[in-house]
């Protein structure tokens, strides 16, 4: 059972960063508007270039993520997405430190719980 809370866990994290993809990458000028909303209006069009790059680190996130659960071998599977979901750990951290705290509960707190469900299974 603990098994099949890890993978729904990490499958949800995967999917939150293809979404974070998919809004950074091509609706940053308005999916993104209302998600960043102290960004003020005017900087999104000169910021999508940036954003979108943002985005494109995100579907790595994802990807790897995704690809754990296509690995046949089980002590790989674990050690890939321990590894991937450490990585949006820190990535989550660093973003809350630096940007905003509700970042730590969006994206490093799903993970964090994850990565310990995966540590357990």
């Amino acid at each position: 059972m603990v098994a099949i809370i890890a993978q729904v866990l990490t499958a949800l994290v995967a999917l939150e960063h293809l979404y974070i993809l998919w809004m950074e990458m091509f609706a940053w000028e308005t999916v993104g508007k209302k998600t960043f909303r102290t960004i003020p209006a005017e900087l999104f069009k000169p910021t999508k270039a940036l954003a979108a790059n943002q985005g494109l680190y995100n579907g790595f996130l994802s990807a790897g993520l995704i690809w754990s659960f296509l690995i046949s071998d089980p002590e790989w599977t674990t050690n890939i997405r321990l590894f991937f979901l450490g990585c949006v750990i820190v990535a989550g951290i660093y973003r809350a430190m630096t940007a905003s705290r509700k970042i730590f509960i969006v994206q490093a707190l799903p993970a964090i719980i994850a990565f310990v469900f995966v540590l357990v299974a």
